[in-house]
């Protein structure tokens, strides 16, 4: 037993041995003088493609916003990122020999294969790219995309990311952004809001007009410069329909609805103009 014990031991020792020796005769063959130029060279390579890296970054950040916004200042951004990166891979694998060609010719099989498996993500990237350079939306806009409202929180190559006015977070593929009317309301600065108004039809035309024309002024946080503006916008069943236009900074829109309607409740109650609604009328025949 003893006997056993002692050869099963002496096995695993010249096995130990002959690995340990195995590891240090490959360590020797890598740490070559030739391999640690190579090293050098990779580190130095690396750090001069991070202080391009910085010094475009710093570049950027003082393009002004107006010309470049935060949304291609991050498209850019993240494409120097993957392009260095992929440099620096290409240049470690040749400079231990690796071929590119045959790497290339992998990647582009692979490229193929994986463009036929994974056709839905293909169209959001590529769509990605056009959301993310065209510059329709930004992040903080209030966005309207089908039955989505809601301010955008982030912009990546496959997806947007919103968040609702209940605060839901909504994730729209960016294929669906390029397929479909995306509406922007805080893409300008002002904009404008419209209200219809109805009057009765015994009222006097000129006397309405004028009447409306004063609410604008009755409201704090509507913009004087465009102007308002009110007119005529048909007969309806009911009344004579008119519209009151105002300007407003995107950020008071609730304000200004709240302010809008008041005012023109205000100035119609004190002319005295009846805002219509439907009636029905009964009449009772007595028969004998």
């Amino acid at each position: 037993m003893e006997e056993t014990l002692g050869n099963v031991a002496s096995a695993a020792t010249e096995t130990f041995t002959e690995q340990t020796s195995a590891v240090l005769v490959w360590l020797k063959k890598l740490l070559t003088w030739n391999n640690l130029f190579k090293l050098i060279g990779i580190v130095l390579v690396f750090a001069a493609l991070r202080i391009i890296y910085s010094l475009i970054v710093k570049a950027m950040k003082k393009v002004p916003a107006e010309k470049v916004n935060s949304v291609r200042q991050q498209t850019i951004r993240k494409f120097v990122k993957y392009l260095f990166y992929v440099l620096f891979v290409l240049y470690v694998l040749s400079a231990f020999g690796v071929k590119l060609s045959a790497i290339w010719g992998a990647a582009g099989i692979a490229g193929v294969a994986i463009g036929f498996a994974a056709q839905t993500t293909v169209s959001n990237l590529i769509s990605g790219l056009f959301v993310l350079t065209e510059g329709s939306l930004r992040i903080g806009d209030t966005i309207v995309v089908g039955d989505v409202t809601g301010i955008v929180d982030a912009v990546s190559l496959l997806s947007i990311r919103v968040h609702t006015f209940d605060n839901q977070m909504v994730r729209i593929p960016n294929s669906t952004i390029i397929n479909s009317n995306m509406i922007n309301n805080t893409y300008h600065k002002v904009r404008r809001f419209t209200v219809k108004v109805s009057v009765a039809y015994n009222t006097d035309m000129s006397y309405a007009l004028e009447t409306l024309k004063k609410a604008p002024a009755l409201c704090s946080h509507v913009l004087q410069d465009p102007a308002p503006g009110v007119w005529y916008d048909g007969f309806g069943a009911s009344g004579i329909e008119l519209t009151v236009a105002v300007w407003f900074n995107v950020e008071d829109l609730i304000t200004v609805k709240n302010e809008i309607f008041v005012a023109i409740k205000q100035v119609l109650d004190e002319a005295r103009i009846e805002i219509p609604y439907d009636k029905l009328d009964v009449f009772i025949k007595e028969t004998v």
